[in-house]
């Protein structure tokens, strides 16, 4: 097997079927299972089995006010769950180029964040709903 490390320059960020990939510069889905306690009487070792999954979305972004564009779509959206599909390069779906896809709660948005001389960023960290899938084709 070889070993051919991805450095991420082109992600695919797409939220609702708006591509937002020009406007972010860090992408993260976090996904874990809840860990559950199966250990009884006479074990010296906890034993495990996992729980509910859980996932979460995170980006950073650098915002702007332009009609159409970031700000615009992301205040029409806080208090929705919605589709998205993320993608480590904006090229063709493959097995060397997977997609995470499922539907994200828009719980939070922060449209105006900064010091004097700074570039307007916004952090976010969204939370999944229901299942995260990873497809090939």
């Amino acid at each position: 097997m070889t070993f051919n490390p991805t450095v991420l320059l082109d992600a695919y960020i797409s939220i609702n079927s708006n591509v937002i990939s020009d406007h972010g510069n860090k992408a993260e889905i976090p996904i874990k299972a809840e860990a559950k306690m199966a250990t009884t009487f006479g074990q010296t070792w906890n034993v495990r089995r996992g729980g509910l999954k859980d996932g979460n979305l995170n980006f950073d972004f650098l915002n702007d006010y332009v009609a159409g564009n970031l700000d615009e779509i992301m205040w029409a959206l806080v208090g929705t769950v919605v589709p998205f599909e993320v993608r480590a390069a904006s090229g063709t779906v493959t097995t060397s180029n997977p997609k995470y896809t499922g539907n994200v709660f828009i719980d939070q948005w922060t449209p105006i964040i900064g010091k004097v001389g700074d570039l307007v960023t916004v952090s976010v960290g969204w939370p999944t709903s229901g299942t995260v899938t990873r497809g090939t084709s």
